[in-house]
C-alpha cells in the first residue's frame, strides 16, 4: 500500500549515484495506522482511512472516540482517506515508508502558503501600468471588461484571497526511503509551508516513457 500521511520538514540537496546534485524535499512520513476500512456495501465506495500523529483522548469528540474505540487503535490527530492502491490494508495495520522504493513516482498533496488579500500583480502576475510620474495606475488592475453586464464576470482575475489552496504535485520521484527515521526524500518541491501536512500516494498518471529514457537515447 503506497499511501501515507506526513509532514514537510524542509528541503535539502542529495547527490545521486552518478554524481548529480538534485533538490529534494524531506517528508517525515508515518507511521500511520489504518483506522477504518470502507466498502461498497456499507459506505458506497472503497477506501481506507489512515490516522497520523498522536493526540490526547480528551481532545477528541465523542464521535471520534467511538471511532477509535470501535477500531481498537490509539487515537490519532489527523485522518485522511485514500481510495487507490488499498489492497490488503486491514484495520489496525501500521503503514510505514518501507512500501516506497527509490525511483517510485508519487503524487504529493499539500496546502499552499497563504498570502492574505493580494492584488492582481501578485496573485495573477498582472503587468501593471506605466512607471512614469503622473500615471497613477502603477499597480491597479485596470479594466474589468464589459460594463453592460452590471456585475463582475464569473472567473475573472481580480484581487482577493491568495493561497491556502489544495495543491497536488504529480509524478515526483522518490530518492530515498529511510525506514529507521520514517523519512521520505522526494525530488523537487512540495506544496505548503514547513511542518505542513502532506499526503503521499502512488502516481495516478505516470509518464508513458521514463524521464531519463530520452536522455539515454541521445
Amino acid at each position: 500500500m503506497k499511501n501515507i500521511i506526513g509532514r514537510k520538514a524542509g528541503m535539502t540537496t542529495v547527490f545521486t549515484a552518478d554524481g548529480r546534485a538534485v533538490p529534494a524535499t524531506v517528508i517525515v512520513a508515518g507511521p500511520c495506522t489504518v483506522v477504518q476500512r470502507k466498502t461498497v456495501d456499507s459506505d458506497g465506495y472503497e477506501a481506507v482511512a489512515l490516522g497520523f500523529g498522536d493526540v490526547k483522548e480528551s481532545r477528541l469528540t465523542k464521535a471520534m472516540k467511538g471511532l477509535f474505540k470501535g477500531a481498537g487503535v490509539e487515537p490519532k490527530r489527523h485522518i485522511r482517506e485514500f481510495r487507490a492502491d488499498i489492497e490488503g490494508a486491514e484495520v489496525g495495520q501500521t503503514i510505514t515508508v518501507e512500501a516506497f522504493e527509490p525511483g517510485d513516482l508519487v503524487d504529493v498533496v499539500g496546502t499552499s502558503k497563504g498570502h492574505g488579500f493580494s492584488g492582481g500583480i501578485k496573485r495573477w502576475n498582472f503587468v501593471g501600468g506605466g512607471r512614469s510620474h503622473g500615471s497613477m495606475i502603477h499597480r491597479q488592475p485596470g479594466s474589468g471588461g464589459d460594463t453592460n453586464a452590471g456585475h463582475t464576470v464569473r472567473g475573472s482575475h481580480r484581487p482577493g484571497h491568495f493561497g491556502v489552496d489544495r495543491v497536488t504535485h504529480q509524478n515526483l520521484e522518490v530518492i530515498r526511503a529511510d525506514t529507521e527515521r520514517n523519512v521520505l526524500l522526494v525530488r523537487g518541491p512540495v506544496p505548503g509551508a514547513r511542518n505542513g501536512l502532506v499526503l503521499v500516494s502512488a502516481a495516478v498518471r505516470p509518464p508513458k516513457q521514463p524521464r531519463n529514457a530520452a536522455k539515454a537515447e541521445k
